[in-house]
């Protein structure tokens, strides 16, 4: 393997600093598969960890990007061998173990998925650790009874990347949604991803709180956090069931127990980061298959590696939109 390139997040004097590098086969952290990377993809939180404006990098340094698609390049494990097509996302990649942002990485064998029929590497991206954050967060609904009979869905974030799946999918699956937006200028953009009603989220007001106001929701994504995800509490419907999946806003949570006690209201804390088999797997098969979604291309764009650094200010100032896609080293 000749040198190659990656971009490396380090610290200096108490200041986080990026930029690219090149590094070798040797400076690669322990693992059973080596995978020339072909794609990643940027989260909120890859834009914190490269900036330093949330403290996300837990080793320094660290190759950024938490998702990686590519090839195997070698294996000491035997599920996986050269040329096989592969996915590998969350866990400690890109925040404890050299990640994504590098044309090749080495991580243990239990963090990696063969490629999920019905997707290809370049798909596989676009989904990423959001698309498989929005798909456990509608299984795990499912497995709370959520079904389309039972009425209307709302997706906070909407237009997030985790936020802009979820409409998506849970439109494809028959779902009535509504997207809550702060950006009026997305209206179209959100129907378009399926959304049969789109909320401004300056519309509610969350300075007058109740218990409990009228029901409206059987189920409910949150991407934000505090009083967005209060009010969703309060106008949940009998039975309701929230998937709690992000902080965006506030990782406080003002609220009573009144809708957990007198409507049996669930709230479901999703954890995409570290949760195993069987759930990982099954949450790809099925990302490959009736949670693929329908816009995939729409709401994606994609950059050359050298434009990676350009990107993070914009998810930081919440300007950005859908997914975002690294060509690596791409075919």
């Amino acid at each position: 393997m000749s040198p190659f390139k990656a971009y490396l997040i380090d610290e200096l004097e108490g200041k986080t600093q990026a930029g690219f590098v090149t590094m070798d086969e040797a400076q690669l952290d322990a693992g059973a598969v080596t995978i020339k990377v072909a794609y990643s993809s940027v989260n909120y939180k890859d834009a914190l960890a490269a900036t330093g404006a949330g403290r996300i990098i837990r080793r320094y340094p660290c190759v950024g990007g938490i998702d990686l698609s590519g090839n195997v390049e070698s294996s000491t494990d035997s599920r996986f061998k050269p040329g096989d097509p592969v996915i590998a996302t969350s866990y400690d990649i890109g925040v404890a173990h050299h990640g994504g942002y590098a044309e090749y990485a080495r991580v243990p064998a239990d963090w990696v998925q063969p490629l999920p029929a019905g997707l290809s590497l370049l798909e596989a991206m676009t989904l990423g650790t959001a698309g498989f954050t929005a798909a456990l967060a509608i299984v795990r609904m499912e497995e709370n009874r959520l079904e389309p009979a039972k009425g209307p869905v709302i997706v906070s974030g909407a237009t997030g990347g985790v936020g802009g799946l979820a409409v998506d999918m849970l439109a494809r699956l028959g779902y009535q949604v509504t997207a809550l937006t702060g950006k009026e200028a997305e209206f179209d953009y959100l129907k378009r991803l399926g959304a049969a009603q789109v909320m401004l989220r300056s519309a509610l007001d969350l300075s007058r709180l109740r218990p409990l106001d009228r029901m409206q929701w059987a189920g409910a994504v949150d991407n934000l956090g505090g009083e967005v995800l209060a009010w969703m509490a309060s106008t949940m419907q009998q039975g309701g069931t929230i998937a709690s999946i992000g902080m965006a806003a506030s990782a406080s949570l003002k609220t009573t127990v009144m809708p957990f006690i007198l409507r049996g209201v669930c709230l479901l804390g999703i954890d995409s980061g570290y949760i195993g088999e069987p759930y990982r797997s099954r949450i790809w098969q099925r990302l490959g298959s009736d949670l693929k979604p329908r816009r995939l291309l729409e709401m994606t764009h994609r950059i050359g590696f050298d434009e990676l650094p350009d990107v993070f200010d914009g998810f930081l100032q919440g300007k950005a939109r859908g997914r975002v896609v690294v060509e690596v080293a791409a075919a």
